[in-house]
């Protein structure tokens, strides 16, 4: 028998996906001194938000399989992974639907100015105050407008599909996609980020955090947008220079921003992007829905129960390995 670690409390909901041939362990009452406890057992694991390098693999010999139960892993040391014959998967699939919806709320509440309406227009009709409510409120009309998409993924894509059933025009910029998928999701390609910045009235991220986009949106980068633009951030915080950002909004080049990833997160107390009208910010939740939250997990551990019965799972970040995976995975039977 197998065992599969949680990081935390292990739901019950899931155990018909592995009960036959692995059992599930957790910390327990002893996270609060050892996160990792219990990880030396592991011959898989579901990776949430903890941080997974070299030390902490090491802690488990046995281990085949690291699941994460999202699309991003920037928490997880894949190479490290690699060097160890340790196969890691994500849940690409999983937070699509969710993430994208939120991008799109995130997008509405910031034009339609709805933080102004609930901290100020409301105050004005509970005091009975006589005041120009409209003069007092400015939002954005969203259609016929120009979304600009940094990222024509998974998410980005349903993005796209949703913009143009509400009558947006919209563009991306993703070097790494094909020319073929713009055309089937009816979206313009942008020859450059610089190009679809200035085109944007809403720009949109969608992409994964590397070394290539880590604060990729920076001061030069916020200039380069269109007067008046809204900005979206649903994928990491650490695409962001919030200095930067905090200054165009504090210029008026902005007229908004919706975010639901923050560096760090949570944001500090303190932070100048809280506490403004013309700011949404959301702790991370986007892809948290009553569906969000099933198919993470059911993903992630779908694909380590097939690891532990000897199948190829199919969202390998290190295909590279699979070979040594399951050549470990064999030896291990025999053992």
């Amino acid at each position: 028998m197998y065992n599969i670690w949680f990081e935390g409390n292990i739901d019950t909901r899931y155990g018909h996906m592995y009960e036959d041939i692995a059992q599930a362990i957790s910390p327990g009452d002893q996270v609060a001194r050892d996160p990792f406890h219990r990880l030396e057992e592991a011959d898989g694991v579901m990776a949430g938000g903890r941080a997974y390098d070299a030390a902490a693999m090491d802690r488990a010999p046995r281990l085949l399989i690291i699941a994460r139960s999202g699309v991003g892993y920037d928490n997880l040391d894949v190479a490290a992974a690699s060097a160890r014959d340790i196969a890691v998967v994500n849940a690409p699939d999983a937070p699509t639907v969710s993430t994208a919806e939120q991008a799109v709320t995130l997008m509405m509440t910031v034009a339609r100015a709805i933080k102004k309406v609930e901290n100020e227009l409301n105050r004005m009709l509970e005091s009975g105050r006589k005041q120009n409510i409209w003069g007092e409120y400015v939002a954005l009309e969203m259609h016929s407008k120009r979304l600009g998409l940094v990222g024509l993924g998974r998410i980005g894509g349903h993005v796209s599909g949703i913009a143009n059933a509400i009558g947006m025009n919209v563009s991306a910029y993703d070097p790494h996609i094909a020319d073929e998928r713009f055309e089937k999701l009816g979206v313009g390609k942008a020859a450059s980020l610089e190009e679809l910045l200035s085109d944007s009235d809403f720009v949109s991220l969608h992409l994964p955090l590397n070394d290539e986009t880590y604060k990729l949106m920076n001061a030069e980068r916020f200039a380069q947008m269109k007067p008046g633009a809204v900005f979206i951030n649903v994928s990491r915080g650490g695409h962001v220079d919030e200095a930067a950002l905090t200054a165009a909004l504090d210029r008026g080049h902005l007229f908004g921003a919706g975010l639901d990833v923050t560096d760090p997160e949570p944001p500090l107390a303190g932070n100048p992007l809280l506490g403004r009208d013309n700011v949404v910010i959301t702790p991370h939740v986007a892809s948290a829905t009553v569906v969000g939250r099933k198919r993470l997990v059911a993903h992630a551990l779908e694909q380590v129960a097939q690891m532990l019965r000897g199948e190829r799972p199919p969202h390998l970040l290190n295909p590279e390995v699979w070979g040594a995976v399951r050549a470990r995975w064999e030896a291990g039977r025999k053992d």
